[in-house]
């Protein structure tokens, strides 16, 4: 039976912290790095039989430019680098990173233990990218006030879209991922009426109902990210973004799940470079990308194999 980190297709907690990390240029940091990873699908359970009510997930990606250094024999089929998009000032860079450690559960502290022990583990091998704090905010909105993940595939259908099947069978039950840490221009937002923001999202703020799709504007975020493929069904990814902020930075840590890496960017491409008239996502007149990454989610066995 496929196994998959359990991460990758559980529902949404109300905490997490990204973590990614760049790996040392030696062989000793490889071979390191293989044996901490080996013990992470072991880690996660402890942690789970120790604080059942925590549901604790570990998740933990390969950057897609690190992956052949690591596993230069054996490769996702669909493995590549972030789509990296610009169109005028709306840019969605590269910023690539050798390691993902997702890590989610309802309690901040404990998030914070694997967090300690998983990069102790690792030592001098690595350093720190970014280390971003995410949250459940109010009832589960973005920092903008509109309820974020309304779309997300439910029940047994995440894991038809999160995880590769036997199309690539060496690495069933894994995940490809792309994470970006976007940053609001909240004062800009809030200085636009509530309709001028609910016409950008394409969805009302307050209780949360779709326009008609005869009402929405080309431009609207919820036209430009709902697409679909030349048999007119949807194409969907598992979203487990979250918002994150301080006194000094708010935003939007996204991150994208799927079983292939191209409805991500198809639809990345469609909010950055709009429709055939050139219509974009106006969304993105308040908000900034400041990294794209591009990882694989492999399976517990193939971690486990490392070492």
């Amino acid at each position: 039976m496929t196994r998959f980190q359990s991460g990758v297709i559980a529902e949404a907690n109300a905490d997490a912290l990204f973590i990614t990390l760049n790996i040392a240029c030696s062989s000793e940091a490889r071979a390191n790095l293989r044996r901490v990873l080996a013990e992470i699908p072991a880690t996660e359970l402890k942690f789970r039989q120790q604080y059942p009510d925590a549901d604790m997930h570990i998740t933990v990606a390969i950057g897609s430019d690190y992956w052949d250094l690591l596993s230069p024999d054996q490769r996702p089929a669909q493995l590549t680098a972030f789509p990296a998009l610009s169109n005028g000032d709306i840019k969605m860079p590269h910023t690539p990173v050798d390691l993902l450690l997702h890590i989610r559960s309802e309690r901040h502290d404990l998030n914070y233990e694997a967090s300690v022990l998983l990069t102790e583990k690792l030592g001098d091998d690595v350093t720190l990218a970014d280390e971003v704090h995410g949250f459940r905010y109010l009832d589960s909105r973005d920092l903008t006030g509109f309820v974020d993940g309304t779309e997300n595939p439910e029940g047994e259908h995440r894991a038809e879209v999160a995880l590769v099947g036997d199309e690539d069978p060496a690495f069933s039950g894994g995940s490809y991922i792309h994470l970006q840490r976007y940053e609001h221009d909240l004062n800009a937002w809030n200085q636009i009426t509530v309709k001028q923001q609910e016409d950008i999202l394409g969805r009302t703020k307050e209780d949360n109902r779709e326009y008609a799709s005869a009402d929405k504007a080309a431009f609207a975020h919820t036209r430009r990210a709902s697409l679909k493929d030349s048999e007119g069904r949807s194409i969907e990814i598992l979203r487990h973004s979250m918002p994150y902020g301080n006194l000094r930075q708010k935003g939007l840590m996204f991150a994208s799940y799927c079983r292939s890496p191209e409805p991500y960017t198809k639809i990345l491409q469609s909010m950055v470079l709009g429709d055939s008239s050139g219509h974009h996502d106006h969304l993105m007149n308040f908000t900034t990308a400041v990294t794209g990454q591009a990882f694989f989610a492999p399976s517990p066995q193939w971690l486990e194999n490392l070492a």
